[in-house]
């Protein structure tokens, strides 16, 4: 709901800010005054193509600001903070009552479903140049983000634009909020059923056209499993390998070392001292007068040790060289031939030898997946026709669905169309059937205007002026508007051809309207202005050297001079604000709800 709107140097409004609130606020004003500027203001604020032409003359830029109440958990709350901006929660009535359009019966209602309880403030600025720039919750955004927003916040009906209902696609969804919850269950179930069967038809599609490429795969994964499989290789054989290898081919220069150093710690020749003997006579020659000085004794104990390290040491070099002069001959070669076909697989499924064991390890399911595509194809066609034959059934059952629903739309559409002089008009709701099937159905909806008798429903914008279709687009969002609410309407010049009786049944459906959503008209008709909760007047001032124009809010005897003004163009004759007043008392009692 659209609590208030700003607005600075647009059109031949100099400045005026707009007190707008909940229910139905009327828009009058003289010829000329700039009241269409109020909705061009609202249609920039949301997203609409600027015209530099709109920035008033000698204004460096034209400027909107609009403060809107909507629900803090809401989708356009959660885009906004997704843009980095803030939706502030403190100080909004959460019972949507603003001030401004308090008072009637019914009309305190911002919109229907969840009362907003947060204050979006957004602003477009129009330069004289073109240039355009948007702020959105305090954070500056693109153009568009107004127009996405706009799209859940605001439905705009002008002489020239009717922003809504527009589309081919837009009327089926409108019929479809109508339908009832019947139908949503129903075309939820459809939907999903839709979605697995364009997802199966999809498999079928890839499988079929990657059959090649899956094949070539399925070859080059059994190849590459069988050589893996022909070398077996095992975890960390590599390093081992290599280890030994290095030995291997080092084996006399290991011997060698190995031989001398067995010499010099325990010689057998008996032709040098060798280390242990040395060590043992050094131990002896302590033992016989350690008796004499006792610390001798922790010496004695280290070199009876040294003789026990030296010895073991001599037993394992001993060894070693045995186990060095026992290898087989030919098994460096084995091993240098092992090491080549490891690097050969680590070369092409590696780079490490771990790599090439997982491999194999990931290639067996995936070849049982590649082995088992033409079971898996047929598989999926059985399934994608079962699934083709529900969804046929399903959407049968939404295309009937629909048609009863178009029917009961169409009479209520065409009854109130009867009620805003158009009496000979007839509202059609046409529901054709496609070939193919869609997310939604295989329905393509229609609406159609038949203005009078005997002529051919045609397309709204193309079977009504702009005046009847404005009335037309009223006469379906009051019969929309417990199905499919919307939280603000716009509508320009709604009365456009009418008057006397019919103006003021345009004006009960306004007053209807307002009790679910907010409504803001603008209008020259008294009639309609009377049902108004809310009246604001866009006045002139010609003292300077630029008309200019702001906006006032009536009430009182202010609002009964406009109303007078409206009757006779005589705001002070008696007579006309008599007839305003009577005017006033019978659109309060026709507004209450029945």
């Amino acid at each position: 709901m659209i609590e208030e709107l700003s607005i600075r140097d647009l059109g031949v409004i100099g400045e005026a800010v707009l007190p707008l609130g909940p229910g139905f606020t009327a828009v009058t004003g003289e010829t000329g005054a700039g009241k269409t500027m109020v909705v061009s203001a609202l249609g920039l604020l949301f997203g609409e193509r600027a015209d530099t032409g709109s920035v008033r003359s000698g204004a460096s830029q034209a400027w909107i600001e609009g403060r809107i109440l909507v629900d803090s958990a809401g989708i356009v709350a959660d885009r906004v903070r997704e843009l980095g901006g803030e939706v502030e929660a403190d100080g909004v009535d959460a019972a949507g009552a603003g001030g401004a359009g308090a008072g009637r019966a019914g009309s305190g209602a911002a919109a229907a479903g969840t009362a907003p309880d947060g204050e979006l403030i957004l602003s477009r600025s129009v330069s004289a140049e073109g240039r355009s720039r948007a702020v959105v919750g305090g954070r500056s955004a693109p153009i568009s983000v107004l127009s996405e927003l706009g799209s859940a916040l605001v439905v705009v009906h002008g002489q020239s634009d009717q922003l809504r209902l527009k589309s081919q696609s837009a009327q089926r969804a409108a019929l479809d909020s109508f339908a009832g919850p019947e139908f949503a269950a129903r075309l939820t179930e459809y939907q999903t059923a839709y979605g697995r069967w364009q997802g199966h038809r999809a498999e079928i599609e890839a499988l079929v056209t990657e059959r090649s490429a899956r094949l070539r795969e399925a070859d080059r994964l059994r190849a590459a499993v069988d050589e893996i499989a022909a070398v077996e290789p095992v975890e960390g054989e590599d390093a081992e390998l290599t280890e030994l290898a290095d030995r291997l081919t080092n084996v006399e220069e290991l011997r060698l070392a190995a031989a001398e150093a067995h010499e010099a710690i325990s010689s057998e020749t008996g032709e040098n001292a060798d280390t242990i003997g040395l060590v043992d006579a050094a131990r002896r020659s302590l033992e016989r007068v350690a008796h004499h000085d006792s610390s001798l004794a922790p010496i004695v104990e280290a070199l009876a040790n040294a003789s026990f390290i030296l010895s073991d040491a001599g037993t394992q070099l001993a060894g070693y060289v045995a186990n060095l002069e026992s290898d087989e001959p030919g098994a460096l070669d084995r091993i240098q031939e092992r090491r080549a076909a490891l690097t050969s697989l680590a070369r092409k499924y590696g780079p490490e030898l771990s790599d090439v064991i997982a491999y194999a390890a990931e290639a067996g399911p995936r070849l049982l997946e590649l082995d088992s595509d033409s079971d898996r194809i047929e598989e999926l066609t059985s399934l994608v026709d079962d699934e083709l034959a529900a969804l046929e059934r399903l959407a049968a059952e939404l295309t009937e669905l629909r048609r009863a629903a178009g029917t009961t739309l169409a009479a209520g559409v065409t009854e109130e169309l009867s009620a805003l002089a158009m009496p000979n008009a007839r509202f059609v709701v046409e529901v054709q059937e496609r070939e193919e099937l869609g997310s939604s159905g295989r329905d393509l909806v229609q609406f159609l205007l038949r203005p009078h008798e005997g002529s051919e429903p045609r397309p709204l914008n193309k079977g009504a002026s702009g005046g009847e279709l404005s009335r037309v687009m009223l006469a379906i969002e009051v019969v929309l508007a417990a199905a499919d609410p919307v939280p603000t309407f716009v509508f320009d010049e709604v009365d456009s051809g009418v008057g006397g009786a019919s103006a003021i049944e345009i004006g009960r459906r306004l007053a209807a309207l307002a009790r679910t959503s907010q409504v803001i008209v603008v209008t020259h008709l008294a009639q309609v202005a009377a049902f108004a909760t809310n009246h604001l007047r866009v006045e002139k001032d010609l003292d300077g050297p630029v008309t200019a124009s702001n906006v006032v809010q009536l009430t009182g005897d202010d609002r009964l001079a406009e109303m007078a003004r409206l009757l006779s163009g005589l705001p002070d004759s008696d007579s006309g604000l008599a007839h305003a007043a009577e005017l006033l008392e019978t659109a309060t009692s026709l507004a209450v709800p029945h």
